[in-house]
């Protein structure tokens, strides 16, 4: 049995079938070759797998393909202007090395966006609680907050 399940994914509409026990991880990765999504843990621990679910960050590793229906996804892939301008959160994690392997970037700059977009200007305490849905094994986070502390000032910098 297949369910017909349609969303919109990097501002594209689409509809694909999938089977109901398949996550949404697997579709993002397999069916739209967005390969961004990785999956570490399989277990929404690791947060690699991280996508915006309708602006939210969701683990999509553990997230039925079908919840999808009629949602707007927004993967690593799609998070820069079309023109390909880079986001500030991207930006800042490039300008301050805030990764080493990559393997975790995409998810944790998916969550970091997140999080600016709810607290323009999070003080540390709040920045270490949202990585801690995030694990990256290479950094040791400081430079992932200071990341994040340079997104947060390039975005006030722009709406200045």
């Amino acid at each position: 049995m297949t369910l017909t399940v349609s969303f919109t994914i990097n501002g594209a509409p689409v509809s694909t079938a999938v089977h109901p026990e398949t996550v949404l991880a697997d579709v993002i990765r397999d069916e739209f070759q967005l390969v961004g999504c990785k999956v570490g843990c399989d277990q929404a621990v690791c947060g690699a797998c991280t996508v915006l679910v309708d602006r939210i960050p969701m683990a999509a590793c553990s997230t039925f393909a079908f919840e999808a229906e009629g949602r707007d996804i927004v993967t690593i892939e799609g998070l820069a202007r079309p023109d390909g301008t880079l986001s500030a959160v991207q930006r800042a994690f490039l300008d301050v090395q805030g990764f080493q392997c990559g393997f975790c970037t995409g998810g944790l700059i998916l969550l970091v966006t997140a999080l600016l977009e709810r607290d323009p200007d999070p003080d540390r305490a709040t920045i270490t609680d949202w990585l801690g849905s995030a694990v990256c094994r290479c950094t040791g986070y400081l430079a992932i907050i200071e990341a994040v502390e340079t997104a947060a000032r390039l975005n006030r910098e722009v709406a200045a």
